[in-house]
């Protein structure tokens, strides 16, 4: 995919959702280097780390000062309590800081039409912001597959491609990669059950666990999967184009926000 970029002489700002993370007796608001490296070197934008602070930032007005989303994936698991479940022991960890940031954010960057790609926990995040119910502990269920990572040290064995997804005829994904099933890597253990409202699956891997989803009425780029194109983004194909089509939606939301200089007369 050959990306064509507007030449105006500034950078899009991508935003990067971060997780509440206690380390050393000190909470860190962090986001894995690879989702800013992909926002960087793959999208051609700026990364600024969103801290997660729920209710307390405007997000309507910050989504005005950006070009771009990215809802990163996580070890933690959305609380139940946003699709009226229970929580239980063997669906955390939980973030609730995360979950009151990134629902809302997710929700006004569609209604305003900013670019957003939701990875892994963001996909999960984004099928529950519009209505949408979860399934945890997938491996466990009759006729699925184990999403789980393998347990390893080395990452690349953790995050490597390994299994398939078949994408959904007319839609988007199928058009992007010009395929009717790619290779990806998963890492979870919970899953879309109930499609949000409004959303279309675009890919589903063989055991039905659907992959990728997206609104129907966004007017604007708007993604999500299951899988980490965010690893291979330098190597893989699929990957790449990905991160080619967000970067190429926030490079023109960044030409439409901000106004060319007036020439002096």
């Amino acid at each position: 995919m050959i990306m064509t970029r507007p030449a105006t002489g500034s950078t899009p700002i991508v935003l990067i959702t971060a997780c509440l993370k206690p380390v050393d007796g000190y909470l860190w608001h962090s986001a894995t280097h690879h989702y800013v490296d992909a926002v960087l070197h793959g999208a051609g934008a700026i990364p600024v780390i969103l801290p997660a602070v729920g209710e307390r930032v405007d997000v309507d007005a910050l989504l005005d000062h950006v070009d771009g989303v990215l809802v990163t994936g996580s070890r933690s698991n959305v609380h139940p309590s946003h699709y009226g479940e229970d929580p239980h022991e063997k669906a955390e960890p939980y973030d609730h800081d995360r979950d009151a940031t990134t629902l809302p954010l997710i929700r006004h960057a569609v209604a305003k039409a900013v670019p957003i790609f939701a990875i892994c926990r963001g996909m999960q995040e984004f099928n529950v912001a519009f209505g949408g119910t979860l399934d945890t502990e997938i491996q466990e269920f009759e006729g699925r597959m184990d999403h789980r990572a393998p347990d390893v040290d080395d990452n690349d064995l953790r995050f490597a491609i390994r299994h398939t997804v078949e994408l959904e005829k007319g839609g988007v994904l199928e058009d992007l990669f010009g395929a009717s099933a790619i290779e990806t890597n998963s890492l979870h253990r919970q899953a879309v059950a109930r499609v949000g409202n409004g959303l279309y699956v675009e890919a589903r891997a063989d055991d039905g666990t659907v992959e990728a989803v997206r609104p129907r009425e966004a007017s604007g780029f708007a993604l999500a999967v299951q899988w980490h194109p965010e690893y291979w983004f330098k190597t893989d194909a699929p990957s790449k184009a990905l991160f080619d089509a967000f970067g190429e939606a926030v490079h023109d939301r960044m030409a439409h926000r901000v106004s060319p200089p007036i020439a002096a007369e």
